[in-house]
């Protein structure tokens, strides 16, 4: 719960803390977008997580950390309001450092509000209610997903912790109803999973029939 959603989001902060300012301009593994639109993206995401953990509500759960996700087969294609919103502000940024210091910043509060929250507290979001544990369990997929997207052309930054791979790769199975072949890396599940990137023909092999059900696009 808390504690994965920290690890996964502390990781993700740090590997966007030490990008260079020329890496905010290189593509990203979310299609269409720059790594700063995803770094803007994750700005909004920690004011959701605050907005969220703040907004207590009296009736029981409807969700859970799987069931928070829905799930289409149609990857995007940045002509949704939001991301178009996402870019331009990211573009507005102009200096890296002040993108950097803003995430750092909301991040930080997010990390700390994630911290202190009671898991068995329910909160409510977009018209469900969740425990506070299965609200912050559903974002460590959402964090190590993008935590992919950020290094996918960054050789050099770390990838996310092992252990959140794992977590991450387990609830995108719950999430499916599809476990993935146990030849399949964590990372490699996440990302074949979710279409971020096309199986190889011996993986297409060793998916089976769920290779014709690929990509499961999570939002």
């Amino acid at each position: 719960m808390a504690d994965s959603f920290s690890l996964s989001w502390s990781a993700l902060l740090a590997a966007v803390a030490d990008l260079a300012d020329g890496d905010f301009g290189r593509p990203s593994g979310c299609a269409g977008w720059l790594v700063r639109d995803l770094v803007c993206h994750l700005v909004i995401d920690a004011q959701d997580i605050l907005i969220t953990l703040a907004t207590p509500a009296g009736t029981a759960p409807t969700r859970d950390a799987a069931t928070y996700w829905t799930v289409t087969h149609t990857p995007p294609t940045g002509e949704d309001p939001l991301d178009a919103l996402t870019v331009r502000l990211a573009a507005a940024y102009q200096d890296p450092a002040l993108l950097r210091f803003h995430l750092d910043d909301v991040g930080s509060a997010a990390g700390r509000a994630a911290r202190l929250a009671d898991p068995a507290a329910r909160v409510g979001t977009q018209g469900e209610v969740l425990t506070a544990g299965d609200y912050l369990s559903a974002y460590v997929l959402e964090w190590t997903l993008h935590h992919l997207d950020l290094t996918a052309h960054l050789p050099d930054a770390p990838p996310p912790p092992p252990e959140t791979l794992a977590e991450a790769r387990a609830l995108l199975e719950r999430i499916t109803g599809e476990p993935f072949p146990a030849a399949l890396s964590d990372t490699d599940a996440l990302l074949l999973g979710t279409g971020r990137r096309a199986p190889t023909p011996a993986e297409r092999t060793a998916l089976g029939a769920l290779a014709a059900r690929l990509p499961f696009v999570i939002g």
